[in-house]
């Protein structure tokens, strides 16, 4: 069994700066992709960055956010700067673990981001 935990959401104000970390444990032989993404009441799970163990990276809109990995810590990290008020969502880490009954995707629990204006 894999375990997802995510932190360092909360509040903050506009045009500042939130780091979120995603710790994965349990079974695990190997992490391929991991990646953020986000979710607003009453809309569907959209894509933030995905990272891929080699450290390519894909952004649904490049600029403000950063996605980074330790893969020695199986972490994920998201680095979001100048937030908006838009940005405010559950922030959901993802990560494809390789496990002993084969290769399967994991989610978190979630992490409140709320950005006021």
């Amino acid at each position: 069994q894999v375990q997802l935990v995510e932190s360092g959401g909360g509040l903050v104000q506009a045009g500042g700066s939130l780091r979120l970390s995603c710790v994965a444990s349990g079974s695990i032989f190997s992490i391929n992709a991991m990646g953020w993404y986000r979710q607003v009441p009453g809309k569907q799970r959209e894509l933030v960055a995905t990272i891929t163990s080699s450290g390519s990276t894909n952004y649904a809109d490049s600029g403000r956010f950063t996605i980074s990995r330790d893969n020695g810590k199986n972490t994920v990290y998201l680095q979001m700067n100048s937030l908006k008020p838009e940005d405010t969502a559950v922030y959901y880490c993802y990560a494809g673990v390789r496990t002993t009954r084969g290769l399967t995707g994991s989610w978190g629990q979630g992490t409140q981001v709320t950005v006021s204006s």
